[in-house]
C-alpha cells in the first residue's frame, strides 16, 4: 500500500498484519495484472474479504440493535439492520474514511473512474471490516462500527416509525422559563479527531446550577445530548 498510516489513522486501528490491509483494498483487476493466476495460486484480490465482511458487518450490527433496542419488534429491528448494511448507506461510511483513494485498481478500472464506483467501495470497506476483524477481532471491528456506521439513537427512532426523535433543547427552553431560569446557552467547548472524523464537545447551561458537557460525530448530536442532561438536572 502507498499509505497504509493514513487508513490506519482514519479507521482507528493499527494491523498487526498488513497483508490483510493491503489484500482488503486490492481490487481483482489489479490482482490480474500483477499475478499469474494458477491452480495454486489464488488470486489476492479483496473478493474472499468482502464475503466475511459482509457476514461480519451484519452479524454485529443486528448484535448491536438488539441490545441497544430491547422494545423494537423484529420487523423494526429487520428495517434498521437492512438501511445500515444498504450499499448506499455503506458508501457514506466509505468516503468518510476516503477509501477511494487507498484502492488499488488494474488500469482499466482506474480508466474507468473505479474509486468513485459504489459497487467497488462498498466492497472494499466491507473487506477491511473483515480485514480488521482477522487481525484484532469483534471488538476493533465493533470500535469501527460505531464511529463510521451507527448513527444516533435519534436518526435510528424516527427510521424505525417511531417519530420523530425528542427535541431535547425545545424542551429545555420551556424549562427555563417555567422555572425563571436564565436563557439557555449552547457553547462549542472543543473539537478532536481528524477531518473525516471530528468529534465535538459542546457545552450547555441554564444559569450557573445547570451544566453539561456532551461529545457527538457532530454539534447537533453533542448539544442534543448535553441539553438532554441539563433538563434531567433541572427535573431531578
Amino acid at each position: 500500500m502507498t499509505d497504509p498510516e493514513a487508513l490506519e489513522e482514519a479507521l482507528g486501528y493499527c494491523f498487526r498484519d498488513r497483508v490483510l490491509l493491503a489484500r482488503a483494498v486490492t481490487h481483482s483487476s489489479s490482482a490480474n495484472e500483477s499475478q499469474v493466476p494458477g491452480p495454486e495460486v489464488p488470486l489476492v484480490d479483496n473478493e474472499r474479504l468482502e464475503f466475511l465482511g459482509d457476514s461480519v458487518l451484519g452479524w454485529l450490527v443486528c448484535e448491536w440493535l438488539f441490545h441497544r433496542f430491547p422494545g423494537y419488534s423484529e420487523g423494526r429491528l429487520s428495517l434498521l439492520k437492512n438501511h445500515l448494511v444498504s450499499a448506499n448507506y455503506l458508501l457514506e461510511a466509505a468516503n468518510r474514511l476516503e477509501l477511494g483513494r487507498h484502492l488499488h485498481l488494474g488500469r482499466g478500472e482506474e480508466t474507468a473512474g473505479g474509486r468513485g464506483k459504489q459497487r467497488l467501495l462498498v466492497n472494499a470497506f466491507e473487506a477491511v471490516l473483515a480485514a480488521v476483524y482477522l487481525d484484532g477481532g469483534a471488538d476493533a471491528v465493533r470500535v469501527i462500527l460505531e464511529r463510521y456506521v451507527l448513527p444516533d439513537d435519534g436518526v435510528l427512532a424516527e427510521l424505525a416509525g417511531a417519530g420523530p426523535p425528542h427535541d431535547f433543547r425545545t424542551e429545555l427552553e420551556r424549562l427555563a422559563r417555567d422555572r425563571a431560569l436564565p436563557r439557555p446557552e449552547y457553547l462549542l467547548a472543543g473539537e478532536t479527531g481528524p477531518g473525516h472524523a471530528r468529534v465535538f464537545r459542546m457545552e450547555v447551561r441554564a444559569g450557573k446550577d445547570f451544566v453539561a458537557w456532551a461529545e457527538g460525530s457532530s454539534k447537533k448530536i453533542a448539544l442534543h445530548r448535553a441539553a438532554q442532561e441539563v433538563c434531567r438536572l433541572i427535573r431531578g
